[in-house]
């Protein structure tokens, strides 16, 4: 990304220190923070940027939860009090990577189930506080069943983890919408508390 690109979060952060409201960013969409192959020094740049912008809560997805640990900044310790931690899990092939995640301290732990192709009737929630779910969109989506959602629903509430349910997609997902047993599912994480010895960003 250009240098005008990477100066956009601070101008963000200004704007919620002066609205007094935080606001979060989703970062990398198209791409994985903890890939094996990103160019040398990005993810020292990226650390830097958010400790820069302590009004963002910087969301931080990945399908490679197993190398947030060695990815992790010198000064992590229970975690930044502005960076959530997410895997994304598309069903039960994937479920091993919740594992990874919840080894690691973070303020907000979350999947993103999305796209949800098949059950996930055992999903292991401990330490987890927020899921995403949604079905696939685009002229090949493959459909999502309604048990399947309502399963994942089920298992939230049996552990008190905040259920977000974005789409049920398709091939026309704006038609398909997000209603869900007649209501919209927005719910959002609460958020941990740093112990007092871990450093914010």
């Amino acid at each position: 990304m250009s240098d005008a690109h990477w100066q956009s979060p601070l101008l963000w952060d200004a704007d919620a220190e002066k609205r007094g409201m935080r606001s979060q960013v989703f970062c990398a969409s198209m791409a994985d923070v903890f890939d094996e192959e990103a160019p040398v020094g990005q993810l020292a740049r990226l650390w830097n940027l958010i400790r820069l912008t302590p009004n963002l809560d910087w969301q931080l997805l990945t399908k490679r939860p197993h190398r947030i640990s060695q990815c992790l900044p010198h000064d992590w310790e229970n975690g930044y009090h502005n960076v959530w931690l997410g895997t994304s899990v598309e069903d039960q092939r994937v479920i091993s990577r919740i594992a990874h995640l919840t080894k690691i301290p973070a303020i907000v732990r979350f999947l993103s189930i999305e796209p949800l192709l098949g059950p996930i009737p055992n999903l292991p929630l401990e330490g987890i506080d927020w899921i995403i779910v949604g079905g696939e969109s685009g002229p090949h989506a493959r459909p999502v069943q309604p048990q399947w959602v309502f399963e994942i629903r089920r298992q939230c509430r049996a552990a008190g983890a905040a259920f977000f349910f974005k789409q049920w997609g398709g091939v026309n997902k704006k038609r398909a919408g997000r209603v869900l047993s007649g209501r919209i599912y927005n719910e959002m994480p609460k958020i941990r508390q740093l112990s007092p010895s871990s450093k914010a960003a």
